[in-house]
């Protein structure tokens, strides 16, 4: 008797104690999402409250140049990386050449070169004691500069190149992508109705892909605007340069908020105009869409121009920075192989495998957060959560400094009054600041692909679990971590290797005395030793290059091909 009761006891309990459990995954979300978003609204607080307001000086003198430069160098990367990326996805999706199956994972290759690192590789090339002018002026006789006329490398313009060959995978990504999803019957209907191949591409295919495009192009504006080793390394003025110089070298750290919020502004626009821009547009997937794609069959001719389309940026977005690393690596490899090196590849792994456990669980949390429950409010807060991926390294650096300073200098001063001991900067000065810069900044990779993953289990696999006892967290590490395996391990991945190239954050809230490998590069570059970086270069492109095949055979795999 006594058993029936505990057992009707327990029994009653079952729910209320489900429902504390739910409760705790959502204060969890909730803690997260603040703690997330503390960068964002420290940027704002100190922008509007300064203690010295330069706002006005900032109007007056070196804004406005930044600003122009800035839009102009967004405007060049934007429009370069928009016709290579749909040159090269329309040309391996729709036409059959010689090749075609390399160029399709080739053409992510670039994606594992960091802007900074491929702008170091051609100037050692292109300036004027590099090989290509030296090697000109033996040929022709040409005693210096004045004899001839050769395009500066360390220009607006360059920077425009050396950023567009190394974002325009994001385009081609998510074009290649649409392409693939799109039913063959369009393409037929098209051509039967008399239009060409490339009046075909302008008037269905493009339009039909226009929201993934658009994606791909924001990403690649948005990257273009955190970027600072080439603006730096060519004397760009943009807007995350003069933040670097109105903190580092003014001082000045309100008058590098204010930066940081008109940057902050640039994000939300481009966000903005990227959601605007497909407000109206619904699309199904068509009955079709997973049928063979009949290629274009093309003439020798036009089959060698969709190789040399194809070929271009493969070969000075990859080949020629890859192989220019790998011989100077190779020749300087005793100078560069010594202790500094290896210590400063340890503190990448060190951070970077740090960052990416963090993202993992942060982003698990959240994404099954988000299916226990599945309301208006949480996906708001995994929106908000998603933030750090928008915010430019230099931004988030501002935002998470102010924080940690502020808890750091009150914790110093409650211990000296207490205690009479210094603390000193426990978590600004530390190597907790730069994990947490990088659990911000990527979390929404791995929040995003984790909650991609659950959406494809079905709901009666929880259901099934629960009506067995188990709890909301045992169904999770059970039953749908097992499911998730692949799924975790290339979000980790790819958070390990976007952390390994991060320099902006990692410039600005490294401890004392502690490089990475980026940093690494950055210093010897910025010294004019370009032979040196070569080494710690190579090992972050060879770094990216996994993620990249990963991506390639995902993407590839959506589609039976024909």
């Amino acid at each position: 008797m006594t058993e029936a009761v505990s057992s009707t006891d327990t029994g009653l309990h079952q729910p209320l104690l489900a429902k504390r459990t739910s409760r705790r995954w959502l204060f969890s979300a909730l803690l997260t999402t603040a703690i997330v978003a503390l960068p964002v609204l420290s940027v704002i607080f100190l922008a509007f409250f300064p203690e010295e307001n330069i706002w006005p000086h900032l109007l007056e003198t070196t804004l406005p140049r930044y600003l122009i430069t800035t839009i102009e160098l967004m405007l060049g990367v934007g429009v370069l990386t928009l016709v290579i990326g749909l040159a090269t996805a329309w040309t391996v999706t729709m036409c059959e050449f010689p090749g075609r199956k390399f160029f399709e994972w080739a053409l992510l290759l670039p994606f594992a070169v960091p802007a900074y690192v491929i702008a170091y590789v051609y100037t050692s090339l292109l300036d004027y004691a590099g090989p290509v002018q030296t090697t000109l002026r033996e040929w022709y006789g040409w005693n210096n500069a004045s004899d001839y006329w050769f395009p500066e490398i360390r220009s607006l313009e360059g920077a425009i190149l050396m950023i567009g060959l190394v974002l325009y995978p994001y385009v081609y990504l998510l074009a290649r992508a649409a392409f693939l999803e799109q039913s063959p019957s369009l393409f037929a209907v098209s051509r039967s109705l008399g239009h060409s191949a490339v009046s075909t591409f302008f008037k269905v295919v493009l339009p039909i892909a226009r929201p993934a495009v658009a994606v791909g192009l924001s990403l690649v504006l948005m990257e273009t605007l955190n970027d600072f080793g080439t603006v730096d390394f060519f004397a760009v003025q943009t807007l995350t340069a003069g933040l670097f110089d109105t903190w580092m070298n003014l001082g000045n750290l309100g008058g590098a908020a204010q930066i940081a919020t008109t940057m902050l502004a640039f994000v939300v626009i481009l966000v903005t105009l990227e959601r605007y821009s497909r407000r109206r547009q619904q699309q199904f997937a068509a009955r079709d869409n997973r049928d063979p794609i009949q290629r274009f069959t093309l003439s020798a001719p036009r089959q060698w121009i969709c190789v040399l389309v194809c070929l271009v940026p493969v070969l000075f977005g990859f080949l020629i920075p890859g192989g220019t690393l790998a011989f100077y690596a190779w020749d300087y490899f005793e100078e560069s192989w010594n202790p500094d090196f290896i210590q400063n590849t340890l503190n990448s792994l060190f951070l970077s495998g740090t960052a990416a456990i963090t993202t993992l669980l942060i982003g698990i949390t959240l994404a099954y957060s988000r299916r226990l429950h599945n309301t208006r409010s949480m996906k708001i807060l995994m929106r908000l959560s998603s933030l750090g991926y928008a915010m430019p390294g230099a931004v988030l650096a501002v935002g998470v400094i102010v924080p940690l300073a502020g808890f750091d200098n009150w914790l110093d001063s409650w211990f000296r009054e207490a205690f009479g001991i210094s603390t000193g900067l426990l978590l600004s000065g530390s190597a907790f600041a730069v994990v947490f810069a990088y659990t911000v900044r990527f979390l929404a990779v791995s929040a995003g692909s984790v909650e991609s993953a659950l959406q494809k289990i079905t709901p009666s696999m929880d259901m099934a679990s629960r009506s067995l006892g188990h709890s909301p967290g045992k169904t999770l590490i059970r039953v749908h971590l097992p499911m998730l395996r692949g799924t975790l391990l290339t979000a980790a991945l790819v958070v390990f290797v976007d952390c390994m190239k991060e320099l902006p954050a990692t410039l600005i809230l490294r401890p004392f005395n502690f490089e990475t490998l980026a940093t690494y590069v950055y210093q010897f570059a910025s010294d004019e030793r370009l032979y040196h970086s070569a080494l710690p270069a190579l090992i972050i492109v060879l770094a990216g290059i996994i993620p990249i095949i990963l991506m390639s055979r995902s993407i590839s795999n959506t589609r039976s091909i024909g």
